[in-house]
């Protein structure tokens, strides 16, 4: 990427939304309660959503996604990265509690706006999902 451009042509100030396509929402939903303490919410025309902070997740069924959206939508094809103020001790005991092996971690990272001490797992489709202590 060339860095070397004085001003973007365009300024953003952050991510609003990711969507994520699942094979199961029931699952996926639960999943994601339960392990990272996020909140369901019903919007639009029967769509799903999972919020945190100010933050969500949109969420698409496999075959069944809302248009318009990506050219090859797929469950288990997202690594995300979340960041926590819990003690990443504390989110590795609440993993083991709640029977979610942990791949790697803790284990310390590059992040956008410092390093991190990161674990990793995966969620009921595969997908990549690091949560993570700021450092520093």
């Amino acid at each position: 990427p060339d860095r070397t451009l004085a001003e973007p042509m365009i300024a953003l100030d952050r991510l609003d939304h990711v969507v994520l396509t699942a094979r199961d929402l029931t699952e996926t939903c639960n999943f994601y309660q339960r392990v990272l303490g996020m909140r369901l919410e019903a919007f639009g025309n029967g769509r799903l959503a999972l919020l945190y902070g100010d933050q969500k997740i949109n969420l698409h069924e496999a075959g069944s996604e809302f248009e318009p959206k990506a050219d090859r939508p797929t469950p288990g094809g997202l690594d995300l990265c979340f960041t926590t103020r819990t003690p990443i001790e504390a989110v590795v005991a609440h993993l083991q509690a709640s029977g979610v092996p942990i791949l790697e971690g803790p284990v310390e990272r590059t992040g956008a706006r410092a390093r991190l001490m990161s674990v990793y797992f995966r969620d009921p489709d595969g997908n990549l999902i690091e949560v993570s202590n700021e450092l520093g």
